[in-house]
């Protein structure tokens, strides 16, 4: 048995880049729309000093096909995003005929965190179309206080 699973909650750096593969190129992949997102994740510590510190990692997301459409009209640079997805190397070959290796994370869910910035839109809670909430989510409901049972007198 294997897994290979990755979750980030991040910011996206820079405007996500949308592309066509070409549809002369072969498999199920021809003719495909694929985004890409630099996402950032920032971890913050207390080093033995007792001073803060800042640990920044730079992550290549890919989304494909319907994906890449919701990517396209609803993320931007500095966007909170939450993504679920997996690992995938690709060895490649650069200009200079040196084997080249890039780590990715292929995208299986997205879900954009936080209000919109201009505050018009959605409902406070709500996913855009295509874009999935955590299994269980429920937006919270007021909660009255419970009746009082009059015919019992202890506290609990």
């Amino acid at each position: 048995m294997s897994l290979n699973k990755v979750m980030l909650i991040g910011n996206v750096g820079v405007d996500p880049t949308v592309r066509y593969l070409e549809s002369g190129a072969q498999g199920p992949v021809a003719g495909a729309k694929v985004a890409t997102i630099r996402l950032a994740t920032t971890e913050r510590y207390r080093d033995r000093g007792g001073e803060l510190r800042e640990n920044t990692e730079w992550h290549t997301v890919v989304a494909w096909r319907n994906s890449a459409d919701y990517v396209e009209k609803f993320v931007h640079k500095g966007s909170q995003i939450f993504v679920e997805g997996r690992l995938r190397t690709r060895q490649w070959t650069d200009q200079s005929g040196a084997a080249r290796y890039s780590t990715e994370v292929v995208a299986d869910t997205l879900q954009i965190l936080g209000r919109k910035p201009d505050g018009a839109g959605q409902a406070q809670g709500a996913a855009p179309a295509g874009f999935s909430q955590p299994q269980g989510f429920a937006p919270q409901q007021p909660v009255g206080p419970a009746p009082a049972d009059e015919g019992d007198d202890m506290p609990f």
